[in-house]
Formats: structure tokens, sequence, C-alpha cells
């Protein structure tokens, strides 16, 4: 055992506790062999990927797994990058622009979590992880508005103008009763609210695609970012198993993702990789809609790309619009953007054509490279090995009490307590990592607990989310939010803003969880608490 798990073994009851486990809660193999139970699910991110870190900074340590490879170092500077704002001229924090979302990722991710609720939307406030969605509400798949990009940008820098004018949109946050009359039968009541979402048609810069009359509005917001190695290490049978499984119970399962016993194919990245392009090379597993396979070239590192704008070696254009050229060819025909273009640009003053070089400008792929390569490396040592909290007071009766109740429930059929990761020989569609140079932390054979199936499911809420389909969130380490990120708003745009609101938004008469909601329901006030304390213990 390392030192943190001889730690934890002296602190927690020696008693062994029996179990009622999952066919997929097998009993790990050595180093975690001789554990109790408790000890080994206190293992959050296993012995490798486990911080027993319980304060504020609880999300931000690197894991053990990143100390033993020498890469503390590089996790610090990848750590600058992502706590720092960037600017337009400032190396190496520089290249925002010309347009982008946020400033900084940390502002999106509040104390490394998950974006807080907001009662307006300014990209300026701190913790407002929210992205918009704009799609067309009346065709099949809800397809993202292409005048805007999948998130849109409502911040540029001189003189371009932002896609949307921040101005112009409104979140009213209303309130929701369900069929139960946010009652429980002892008498206990709760609230529900949710967000609606209004864009004025002014604030949007460039010409819409889709009627205005045809489109919705959502929100979407950031999540915790701890952990995503781990996930990425869990092996792509494992997760192929898992669909096959919920397929064959009957569950409802988006063909878009997996179809006829294996990954649909789609067009472009989706999870291939160069050579396969068509999806099947790796599951996707990051975002709500399971847009992303690998994690390096997953969110967090298209993010450093296309929330800020910063180029580096294998992202040279910019992220502007679905299609980059609508909002290229209103910048160029903007009198405003003219005026100022070749005196904040001098350098791409190539032709004497203003409008020409600022549509060569803004769809150029071949862009100075602004962040570099050992930065970005650096990065991405950052991401890939942020640890998880351990898990706390499993032992504790209620909390026991609560796990057992959690299992009856069902909720462990979307939120699987465990996986185990695999040889954990990551990969890059991109190219720019392989996994012969160990440049990044490797987490190979851990039992790993992030409660998630990694499988989409519909709730049918109310303004739900674009398509319906939400990937089941990891529950690990949530209930350090109010410490971490100071806020326990949960669900993909905040409504729920504790545990309980969480789970009656899980009710609807449709929702693939509606039974568990039902038992949920039937419980005592006691054992919901009991429950709740569980999922606060995870």
């Amino acid at each position: 055992m390392n030192k943190n798990v001889t730690k934890l073994a002296l602190a927690l009851p020696t008693m062994a506790l029996l179990f009622a486990c999952n066919p997929e809660e097998k009993q790990p193999s050595t180093p975690t062999s001789g554990m109790t139970q408790v000890e080994i699910e206190t293992l959050a991110g296993g012995e490798l990927g486990t911080t027993f870190n319980q304060s504020a900074s609880a999300y931000e340590d690197p894991t053990p797994a990143t100390e033993k490879a020498g890469l503390t170092n590089a996790f610090k500077y990848g750590e600058f990058f992502f706590e720092h704002v960037i600017t337009q001229n400032n190396a190496p924090f520089n290249g925002l622009g010309p347009l982008y979302v946020r400033s900084s990722c940390e502002s999106c991710h509040p104390g490394y979590g998950h974006g807080r609720r907001m009662e307006r939307y300014n990209a300026g406030d701190w913790g407002n992880g929210y992205l918009l969605v704009v799609y067309n509400k009346t065709l099949p798949g809800d397809p993202y508005e292409k005048s805007v990009a999948g998130m849109p940008q409502t911040r540029a820098v001189a003189p371009f103008k932002p896609s949307i004018d921040e101005s112009g949109i409104n979140i009213e946050w209303k309130t929701w009763q369900d069929e139960w009359g946010n009652r429980f039968d002892d008498g206990e009541t709760y609230d529900l609210i949710y967000p609606e979402v209004t864009i004025a048609p002014e604030a949007f810069y460039a010409p819409l695609t889709t009627d205005y009359a045809n489109l919705a509005f959502r929100l979407e917001t950031t999540i915790g970012i701890y952990g995503t190695g781990l996930i990425d290490a869990i092996p792509d049978d494992s997760l192929k198993a898992q669909y096959k499984k919920e397929a064959e119970m009957g569950l409802p399962i988006n063909e878009s993702i997996y179809s006829n016993g294996d990954w649909t194919p789609v067009s472009g990245y989706y999870g291939g990789s160069e050579s396969n392009p068509t999806g099947s090379g790796h599951p996707r597993r990051f975002t709500y809609a399971l847009s992303r396979g690998p994690l390096q070239d997953a969110p967090g590192s298209n993010a450093i790309w296309n929330i800020t704008n910063v180029t580096r070696i294998n992202k040279r254009s910019h992220y502007l619009s679905l299609d980059p050229t609508i909002y290229a060819n209103a910048a160029a025909a903007d009198p405003d953007v003219k005026a100022d273009f070749y005196r904040l640009f001098p350098e791409w003053d190539k032709t004497g054509d203003t409008a020409a070089d600022i549509r060569n400008y803004l769809l150029n792929d071949s862009l100075p490279v602004e962040m570099s390569d050992e930065d970005f490396r650096n990065f991405m040592v950052w991401h890939r090995g942020l640890a998880v909290p351990a898990a706390r007071n499993l032992a504790d009766p209620t909390v026991q009490r609560g796990r057992t109740l959690f299992r009856e429930l069902g909720c462990t059929v979307c939120h699987r307590p465990s996986w185990t990761t695999g040889d954990d020989r990551y990969t890059d569609p991109s190219k720019f990592f392989n996994d012969g140079d160990n440049s990044l932390p490797r987490y190979p054979h851990q039992t790993i607990w992030p409660y998630s199936d990694f499988v989409q499911h519909r709730l049918y809420m109310v303004n739900d989310i674009r398509t319906g389909w939400c990937r089941t969130t990891p529950l690990w380490g949530r209930g350090l939010a109010p410490i971490c990120s100071g806020h326990n708003d949960r669900l993909h745009d905040c409504r729920a803003r504790s545990v309980v609101e969480a789970i009656m938004w899980h009710g609807s008469a449709q929702s693939d969880a509606r039974r568990s909601v039902e038992k949920f329901r039937a419980l005592s006030k006691a054992d919901r608490d009991a429950v709740v304390k569980f999922i606060e213990a995870i």
C-alpha cells in the first residue's frame, strides 16, 4: 500500500462491512486486496488517482500517478494556463480573440468544479459556466444554428463584434410544480425551478440561417474537470459492454451513438481517429452530448483553443461559427470593423482590400502559433493529472444505509458505481500525443468510482437539454462542491439547487429514471436523508 492508503486503513474501522454489490463491483485484485470494501470505495480514483484533500482546493490536486511519473512541475505549469486570464499580447498567456467565450478557464469552472446558477448571462461573472445553445427546434436532431458556433461567443476584441450581444440575452427562472405538487407523502416539500432563455433577434451579429421563430435557446453549464484522465483510461470494450448490457435490458439507447451492437458511424471526428474518422475508433465518453472520445482531443484540449481562440500547432484556425464564412462575411462588410482593422492588425494588410484581408484573417487555417507545444503539453499533463477527492464518511451507519438504498432504488443502473481501467494506452486523433511518448500521466488497472455509466439517458424535463439525450454525469466528488466551488447547483443547467431537487427532476412520467423516483418518494424522510447523505459522501 502507498502512504495514503496506509493512513486510510488506520483511520477507518478495521471491521469489514458487508455490501450488496452490483455485478460490476467485483472485489479488485492487488494492490487493494486485503482492504475492506469501505477502504476500497473511499479510494474514488484508485491508488493512482485519489487525493485525500477535503479543503477548498480538493479538486486541484495532482494524482499520485502524476507525482510518481515526475510530472509535478509540468502539472504546475499547465495549471497556470487554466487559472490565468488570457490576453491579446502578454506571452505566454496571449492570443485572445478575435471572438471568445471566456478569457479564462477557471471563470467557467469555479474551484475547478461545476459552473454555478446565474440570474443573468454575463461572461464576466465569476463562476458563470453557462454556454449558450442555439438550435433549430423544428428539424430532426435539433441542429445548431450555423451563424453562431456550437458554443456561441459573446465577447470579442476590437475591432470585431461578438456573435451574440449579451445585452440581448435574458434568463428568467420559473417555478415548476410536478405531478405530486412538490410534496412528499409525509408532508415535506421541495421547490423546482427551471430557466427560460430568450435572445432578441437584434442580438445576433451575423444573418441567421434559420427562421427566428424556429430557434430554441438553452443553457448548458460546465462540469467538474477532476478525474477526467481516469475516465479516459476506461477500456473501450468496457464502454461497449455497458451499452450492450443496457440495450439488452430494454433501456432506450441513443442510436446516433450506438446501434446494432456497435458504435454508430458518423461523419467527421466524433471520437474516431485520423485513420478511422467515422467514430468507431474510440468511444465517445465526454460532454453531455457525448461529442468527444479521447481526452487528448476532448473538451479541455479543445477549450483552451475554442473558448479563448488561442491557436496552437494542431489548431491554427479561429473558432467562429459552424459555417465560419457567415461571421467572416458579416465582419468584412461591417464599416466599424473595416475602419480599424489595419490599425489594430497591421500585419494583415496583405492586399489593400480591407474586406478581403479581414476574411483572410478570420478564415485562415495557417495562423501563427500562439501557444507553444511545450505549454500545450504541460496543460494536458495538468488536465490528465487532476486527482479525484476520496469519498468521505463511508463507514457512517447513515451513509451505509443510503448506499444500500441507492442500489435498491435502481439508481446504479445509470449511475454505475465502479469501473476498472485498462492498460491506459491513450490515443489522440490529432496525433499531437502518441502512446509511446510517456508525456502524460497514466492510470492502468485501477478500480475507480465515478458513479456513471457514461451512457446518455432522457429525463423529459421542461425546457430540457437539446435533443433530450444527456450523458449520466459522474457523481464522484460532488459533495465537496459547496466548499470547492461555493455552490451546490446540479444538473446540466444548474436548475437543481440541492440533491433532492436533482432527484425529483428525474421524475417525469416518461423519464428513464421514473421508477427510481417513485421508490425514492415511498421512503421515509430518514431514508431519503440517508440517500442524500450517501450521494454527498461519494
